[in-house]
């Protein structure tokens, strides 16, 4: 098969026709079992085994088209996550499972006999220990400023934070090698001796009233806010981008997975395409895709939105 290409037909028959390992990404909003229709498909099985039986077919194929730095990235809700995690652990490992994610989805409906859902599951699986995984980051925003006690260093010209230095629980974890005196106190530290030299005469040190130092980590040298399993900053559809399309997801969702856990010329499957949204933030992050889906409706709606 082409890559960059919408497939019309059963997606089970399009796997199989995919060789062994060579697919970097799979992606894929699949049917709940709701049992309701959706017009552009009716979320209706016969049974809940006979949807799981349809499920782990097409899992089972996921996986062997996978490669080894691969990941599957299944976007579900939290009535059915378990079934898929039951599914995933025997088919990837139990050890091959990396993240629930949860994406907060927004909405308002009301509800008089239990809690509102307010957002989606996003399970993350890798073929092998050796995935592909690049960590997202953010600035340094006001709130974590606030809530971290950031300071300002008149020596370095630059905004601070500090972290301790000393083992709180030495007989956890001893390490003979790392128990001295610095400054008039016995303590298990971090850093050998000749570190803490160091770090004092950098003017890297900052005491408190009793003399027990901690570390400067200046903001300028640290990485940033690293992303967390909840993701509560992707609106639900963004603005100017909602099809005729039932259950579309944000570009912006899809973008994000793909920087996580692709590089540029990867190859990215979704096999329930719907209106192709990896395929669009495959497009924006020069990744090659590929989209499966039994809706002609969605591949006309996907190719609409690309022109």
């Amino acid at each position: 098969m082409e890559t960059n290409n919408y497939y019309v037909q059963d997606n089970l028959i399009s796997l199989k026709n995919l060789k062994e390992e060579s697919i970097d990404l799979i992606y894929f909003d699949p049917p709940y079992n709701t049992g309701r229709n959706f017009f552009d498909f009716n979320d209706k099985f016969k049974t809940k085994e006979s949807y799981l039986s349809f499920i782990k077919e097409r899992i089972i194929e996921c996986h062997r088209i996978l490669t080894k730095q691969g990941s599957i990235v299944i976007h579900i809700e939290p009535r059915i996550s378990h079934y898929f995690r039951i599914i995933c652990d025997e088919i990837f490992g139990e050890n091959n499972f990396k993240n629930e994610i949860v994406w907060q989805t927004g909405g308002n409906a009301k509800n008089k006999y239990k809690l509102n859902r307010f957002h989606d599951t996003i399970i993350v699986y890798s073929k092998t220990n050796s995935q592909k995984f690049h960590p997202i980051y953010f600035n340094y925003n006001e709130e974590y400023k606030k809530k971290s006690n950031i300071k300002f260093c008149p020596i370095f010209q630059k905004e601070y934070t500090t972290t301790a230095i000393y083992n709180a629980q030495p007989n956890v974890n001893p390490r003979e090698n790392l128990r001295y005196e610095w400054n008039g106190i016995h303590k298990q530290w971090y850093v050998t001796k000749e570190k803490m030299k160091q770090l004092h005469d950098e003017n890297r040190l900052e005491y408190n009233k009793q003399g027990i130092p901690r570390i400067k980590r200046f903001l300028d040298e640290m990485d940033g806010i690293p992303l967390r399993d909840l993701w509560t900053d992707i609106n639900n559809i963004q603005s100017g981008e909602k099809l005729q399309y039932a259950t579309q997801k944000p570009v912006k969702l899809l973008e994000r997975i793909l920087q996580l856990y692709t590089d540029e010329n990867d190859i990215c499957l979704d096999i329930f395409a719907g209106s192709g949204t990896l395929g669009r933030a495959a497009i924006h992050l020069k990744r090659k895709y590929l989209l499966f889906d039994i809706n002609e409706n969605g591949k006309e709606i996907f190719l609409d939105s690309i022109k």
